[in-house]
């Protein structure tokens, strides 16, 4: 798992918090203390499964006695019916983890899907798909590592990650060449430089700049043909604005490396995968 076990942890620890507060007063004046039970998680629609081992850590969290039997690993393909899980072990715990650990396993596996249809619709074109930094604030690690799980890369983390100078970065700075020259004055020799770009004379300038990075923005598929052909290599091209479904193979065939898109985490539908007693 890409994600770190301390950090999974801490994060479930108060999103449990959040969702229990003061007590379960349903479970907890309804099952008795001592009360076992098996339940199964079973998925209600097609998808790829993330987030299996989180919820394992959500239902051991509240009882280290719990045992789960997983049937099927992040990444993997599932289909409607199918038992992913099955958990046995103390009733409260398993009735008390069951809403946070669905949340986690919808949500991801929702993403890690949606992605999964993006990069298989670019088909034998080079270009894969990638995400952006419109996530779920305090969420952004579990949405990245969906978008790994369902096949794309992942494009920077945070602000410091890289450079990525903007049309607001360039209309301060005065150009795209004064922008980055001002940057390089600080920059760490570690850090690449991406230069977003709406037009064909921008692309120049950025090539004549030497951005590591040249982002395609809104432009016409056309316009984006001609661009990777005028860019040779000597940078790395991504495309971004507008993709969708329909016309992601149509911009892959253009030539570019990346294919960047919010909607893989942003439009994403949770799959729907319920705990069944």
């Amino acid at each position: 798992m890409l994600l770190e076990n301390f950090i999974v942890k801490e994060h479930v620890k108060n999103a449990l918090k959040e969702d229990i507060g003061f007590g379960d007063i349903t479970t907890d004046y309804l099952v008795p203390e001592d009360e076992e039970i098996t339940a199964k998680l079973n998925t209600r629609q097609d998808g790829i499964l993330c987030g299996i081992d989180i919820a394992e850590i959500v239902f051991k969290t509240l009882s280290k006695n719990i045992k789960v039997e997983k049937f099927f690993s992040d990444g993997e393909a599932i289909k409607k019916g199918d038992t992913l899980a099955v958990i046995r072990g103390n009733a409260r715990a398993i009735l008390k983890g069951e809403r946070t650990a669905l949340n986690y396993i919808q949500r991801l596996s929702g993403i890690a899907t949606e992605t999964n249809k993006y990069q298989k619709a670019i088909g034998d074109n080079k270009a894969r798909i990638t995400d952006t930094r419109k996530t779920t604030p305090g969420f952004r690690m579990f949405e990245k590592y969906a978008v790994m799980t369902g096949g794309a890369r992942l494009h920077r983390f945070n602000l410091s990650d890289c450079v990525m100078i903007k049309d607001n970065h360039i209309q301060y700075a005065g150009s795209i060449s004064k922008a980055v020259a001002k940057i390089r004055e600080n920059l760490s020799h570690t850090h690449k430089i991406e230069v977003e770009c709406d037009t064909i004379e921008q692309v120049k300038e950025a090539l004549e700049a030497k951005a590591d990075i040249i982002m395609l923005d809104n432009m016409s598929c056309g316009d984006m043909k001609k661009c990777t052909e005028l860019i040779q290599g000597n940078a790395i091209v991504e495309a971004s604005g507008n993709v969708t479904l329909d016309n992601i193979n149509e911009i892959a065939r253009t030539g570019v490396d990346v294919i960047s898109s919010s909607a893989i985490v942003a439009k994403a539908k949770t799959l729907d995968i319920a705990l069944d007693m």
